[in-house]
């Protein structure tokens, strides 16, 4: 997987990429990341990237010029890869995205700073403008360090159990992960549940499958529309319908 950034202030995301599961990705040369500097697209001996937006307002607006002239100069090497503009005016980023992005074995992302970038360049050289939640950061350095590593975790070798990344929230099935317990069986007065000590991987699977359906139920109901689900997981969705209809508890701890 090969990613471009363009960004002011490349040393946020430059750490990244020495630790963790993106550092191994890099250095097993699974993943790359090409930076393009703004500044170095400037002719004035300030290296001017912004200025004061027309029909006034507060805060600066990134220039045009440089930022096209970056990413002309990364699509020398990625010419496939979509124009991605980090922006909290984008569309909320989803799993789905990611997963397309990482099919497509190229990305060029976009790291906007001050209140935005010039709206000339959205119209004629970004592909997609994306969000990575309702808030406002200083930039997009890092919201293009949550896209490079949601991506890296998809590329086949990165993880260190294939179907790490399948089996997280979000994954193939759409749902929210299931609870997860480790040593010891006992803390805080309270117990690792029976049914993962029993060594029945069956009831385990059917277990971990109904908690995820639940916390997904609980928490992010709206997943459901778009989750893959069998007849049980539909009976059982109704069987939590109907114990909050009855105020009755309903699950399987």
């Amino acid at each position: 997987m090969q990613f471009g950034v363009i960004s002011l202030l490349p040393e946020i995301i430059e750490p990244m990429l020495n630790v963790g599961v993106v550092g191994r990705a890099v250095k097993q040369q699974r993943i790359s990341v090409e930076f393009a500097q703004p500044r170095d697209f400037t002719n004035d001996a300030h290296r001017t990237v912004d200025d004061r937006p027309f029909g006034g307002g507060p805060g600066m607006v990134m220039k045009p010029e440089p930022l096209v002239q970056c990413i002309a100069s990364l699509k020398k090497n990625l010419p496939a890869a979509p124009v991605v503009y980090l922006s909290p005016q984008g569309k909320p980023l989803r799993q789905s995205t990611i997963r397309r992005w990482q099919g497509g074995g190229s990305l060029i992302l976009l790291a906007g700073r001050y209140e935005g970038i010039d709206e000339r360049v959205i119209d004629t050289h970004i592909d997609e403008e994306v969000s990575i939640g309702d808030y406002v950061l200083s930039g997009g350095e890092i919201a293009a360090m949550a896209v490079i590593d949601a991506i890296s975790r998809l590329v086949p070798g990165v993880l260190g159990h294939p179907d790490s990344a399948l089996e997280d929230s979000f994954g193939d099935h759409g749902l929210l992960d299931c609870p997860h317990y480790t040593r010891p069986e006992k803390f805080d007065e309270k117990s690792v549940p029976a049914v993962l000590l029993s060594g029945d991987h069956q009831a385990i699977a059917i277990w971990r499958r109904k908690l995820a359906l639940k916390r997904t139920w609980e928490r992010r109901p709206d997943l459901l529309a778009n989750a893959t689900l069998s007849d049980s997981d539909k009976q059982y969705l109704q069987q939590l319908e109907a114990a909050q209809q009855d105020n009755e508890p309903a699950g399987d701890r």
